[in-house]
């Protein structure tokens, strides 16, 4: 069905993003406060990464519910996501009434996980249908949004000026989620949704069946072994070289360098964006992981030296490392069929956050093997392996439906 008024467009686009920016900020909301709660709890390793990788679960078995359930093409997508950013929010926020070394507050950032399943996925099912020869661009910039609200936590933290404070940045990640969820019903969308077909769970399996889906989702896979382990940790590895430099007011200034090392991401999501549409998918997500998978070997070598060394090699691993990451969403847009694209993406990014609740745990074992000069190198692997599979996908015929011939 052709838009009646579309001059609604951007403004609509606009306010999808916002929303993810706001719903988003919920992800690493806690994982922002880790070296606080080191510092006065005594927080472990392993509790660290579970405030982390506890979010990936539940949006592993959130995703895994909607995807066998077709849920992301059944419940109208406004009200999926409103319900959904609501629950995390409330979620989110009884972190602050709960000790941070207690096995419920993984249980809290599993339910936020679950709900950011009506999160994610749904918003680039909204923004699709605005798509016209422009997709890449636009699935760029909901990633994009998604990159700056994933940094937002680390500058809410810029809100404890006592330094001591965990539960002012968390609670107020919150009250961005809630702020989201008033906002949605105002968004418009392009086009009428298809009606989903009969309830068939093999429907989720179609991703794995046809050859270029398969292609483009094990680019996505590679991808996602570095890029949630990256915004994972990448705010204690700064924190700690900062300090090993002697440089003065370290956290203050790594809670800083955190959020511009995440939030220039979506930058590089827009670039890419334009990009794609223009020069081909395979070849941005080529490059993307060219760029990333070398600086995740090299940071490692410039730990402790000079911050402004530091914070250049850590900005560009930002841009690259998810410029690449709305292409395959936009490839999975490109080459599903129309009236179960909610449930290949949703299929998607589903295995793509389990494969990165390994790399979210395996970094602290990195460290303690390694050491930061090589914590990071491993991470490198996938792209490496992306790479291969875009370079398949690239060669076949079904390539020629993306980005316009644009392969």
């Amino acid at each position: 069905m052709t838009n009646p008024h579309p001059p609604k467009k951007w403004p609509s686009v606009l306010l999808l993003a916002i929303c993810e920016v706001l719903a988003v900020s919920l992800w690493f909301s806690a994982t922002a406060v880790v070296p606080v709660l080191r510092d006065e709890f005594g927080l472990g390793g392993l509790q660290a990464s579970l405030f982390s990788s506890g979010v990936s679960i539940g949006f592993v078995c959130g995703t895994l519910l909607s995807a066998s359930l077709g849920l992301a093409d059944r419940i109208p997508p406004k009200i999926y996501f409103s319900i959904a950013t609501l629950t995390a929010a409330a979620a989110n926020a009884a972190i602050v009434l709960t000790d941070p070394t207690s096995s419920l507050v993984i249980v809290l950032r599993i339910l936020t996980g679950l709900c950011m399943a009506g999160i994610y996925p749904i918003g680039m099912k909204m923004v699709s249908t605005w798509a016209k020869g422009d997709a890449g661009l636009l699935v760029g910039l909901l990633v994009g949004a998604l990159t700056v609200g994933s940094a937002a936590p680390h500058v809410l933290n810029l809100l404890d000026l006592s330094g001591h404070d965990w539960r002012t940045p968390i609670l107020a990640s919150s009250i961005l989620a809630v702020i989201s969820a008033l906002l949605i019903p105002f968004a418009k969308l392009g086009h009428a949704i298809p009606k989903a077909p009969p309830f068939r769970p093999a429907l989720a399996f179609h991703a794995w069946r046809d050859r270029p889906l398969r292609l483009a989702n094990f680019g996505y896979f590679g991808h996602m072994w570095e890029l949630y382990a990256m915004w994972a940790w990448i705010g204690l590895f700064l924190f700690e070289s900062f300090e090993a430099s002697g440089m003065e007011n370290a956290r203050l200034a790594a809670s800083t360098a955190t959020f511009a090392t995440i939030a220039v991401g979506g930058l590089g999501s827009l670039a890419a964006g334009l990009a794609a549409d223009r020069v081909g998918r395979t070849t941005v997500t080529i490059l993307a992981m060219g760029i990333s998978g070398s600086c995740a070997v090299l940071i490692g070598f410039f730990f402790g030296a000079t911050p402004a060394a530091v914070l250049f090699i850590a900005l560009v691993w930002g841009i690259s490392v998810v410029a690449d990451s709305a292409q395959f969403s936009t490839c999975i847009i490109e080459l599903s069929p129309p009236d179960i694209l909610g449930t290949m993406l949703t299929t998607q990014t589903c295995i793509g956050f389990l494969i990165s609740l390994a790399t979210i745990h395996l970094v602290p074992e990195f460290i303690a093997l390694l050491g930061w000069k090589f914590a990071f190198a491993p991470l490198a692997i996938g792209p490496l392996l992306g790479i291969a599979a875009m370079t398949r996908l690239r060669l076949l015929p079904a390539a020629k439906a993306l980005a316009g011939g644009h392969r």
